[in-house]
C-alpha cells in the first residue's frame, strides 16, 4: 500500500489480515471502497478456496507454466516423438501454447552444434588433404573411408538399440579422423611406389595394400582393446557417456576397416591414374631441373 524509504533504502509495506481471518468468509466482509460507499468485498464477487498455482511465472510478459515429464521404462527419444504426437492433438484455449523445452530443447542444440562442428572438420581434412596431395581426388578417396566407419557405428547403434544421443555423435566425430588416417597410411604408400617407377595397376595396389595392412590392423586391434572395458555394463555408474561413445568408435574400427581394404584400392584404381600421371609427371620435371625428388 505505500513504500518506507530509510535513507538509501527503500521498504514495500504491505498489509494483511489477521491470521483468524484468512478464510472465504473472512476475506468476503473486507470492505472496499466505492463511489458510493464502503461495500463488503462479498457484495462484489465470490469468494471460494480453490486449488491453484502456488507462484505465477512469465516470460515475455506472457504467463508460463511448466509442466515436467521422465520416460517411463522407454527411450529418451521415443517418449519425445510420443509426447510431440499427443500435444499436437490436444486442443488449445485462445492464447495458449506448447513448447518442448528442458533437456530435449538442450539434446537437440547440441546436436546441431556438434553437426556444424562435424561439417567444419570434413571441411578442414578436405582442405589438409588437398594441401598435401595438391589433388581433389585423392583427398575425396581418402576421405571415402569416413562413410565406411559411420556405416559400422550406426551398425552398432542399432544392434544394440542404443540411441543416437550426443555423445554417440562425439563418437562419429572422432571415428572420422580414425578412418581418414587409415586413408592416408595406404595412398601415401602407393604414391611412394609410383614414384619408385612400379608402373600403375593391381600389383602397385595389392603391393602398397599388403603393405600398410599391418599398422592399419594394428591400429584398429589396440583401439578396438582399449574400449573392451567400456562396452559392458552401460547402466553402471559413470558410462552413461563414455559407453554410447566406446559403442560408436568400436563398431566404427570393425567395419570401417573391413571395408576400407576393399573400397580403398577399389576408388585408387579407378580414380587416381590422371592424378597419378601429373604428380609422377611433376616430380620428374622437378628432378630435370635440379630439384631433389621426393
Amino acid at each position: 500500500v505505500s513504500r518506507i524509504v530509510e535513507g538509501e533504502r527503500r521498504f514495500d509495506l504491505v498489509v494483511r489480515l489477521p491470521q483468524a481471518s484468512l478464510d472465504p468468509a473472512g476475506i468476503g466482509e473486507v470492505l472496499i471502497d466505492t463511489p458510493a460507499a464502503a461495500v463488503p468485498l462479498r457484495w462484489l464477487g465470490d469468494v471460494e478456496s480453490a486449488a491453484g498455482p502456488s507462484q505465477i511465472l512469465r516470460e515475455n510478459l506472457r504467463r508460463r507454466i511448466a509442466v515436467s515429464a521422465f520416460p517411463d521404462g522407454g527411450r529418451f527419444d521415443q517418449a519425445v516423438e510420443i509426447a510431440r504426437t499427443r500435444l499436437a492433438a490436444l486442443p488449445l484455449p485462445a492464447g495458449y501454447e506448447l513448447h518442448l523445452e528442458g533437456e530435449f530443447q538442450a539434446q537437440a542444440a547440441a546436436a546441431r552444434r556438434i553437426g556444424g562442428l562435424a561439417l567444419l572438420s570434413l571441411l578442414l581434412m578436405l582442405a589438409l588433404l588437398y594441401a598435401r596431395y595438391r589433388s581433389l581426388r585423392f583427398s575425396l578417396i581418402i576421405l571415402g573411408n569416413v562413410p565406411l566407419a559411420l556405416i559400422g557405428g550406426i551398425a552398432a547403434l542399432a544392434l544394440t538399440h542404443t540411441p543416437l544421443s550426443v555423445a554417440s555423435l562425439v563418437g562419429f566425430v572422432a571415428l572420422a579422423g580414425i578412418a581418414a588416417r587409415n586413408g592416408i597410411l595406404k595412398l601415401s604408400r602407393y604414391l611412394q611406389l609410383a614414384r619408385q617407377g612400379e608402373p600403375f595397376g593391381d600389383a602397385l595396389i595389392l603391393r602398397g595394400s599388403g603393405e600398410r595392412l599391418t599398422p592399419v590392423l594394428m591400429t584398429a586391434v589396440i583401439a578396438a582393446a582399449a574400449l573392451l572395458p567400456l562396452l559392458g555394463a552401460a547402466d553402471a555408474p559413470g558410462k552413461e557417456i563414455l559407453h554410447p561413445v566406446a559403442l560408436v568408435i568400436f563398431g566404427g574400427l570393425l567395419g570401417g576397416t573391413l571395408l576400407d581394404s576393399f573400397l580403398t584400392p577399389l576408388l585408387f584404381k579407378c580414380f587416381a591414374a590422371a592424378p597419378l600421371r601429373r604428380l609422377i609427371g611433376e616430380a620428374a620435371v622437378q628432378g630435370t631441373s635440379g630439384g631433389e625428388p621426393d
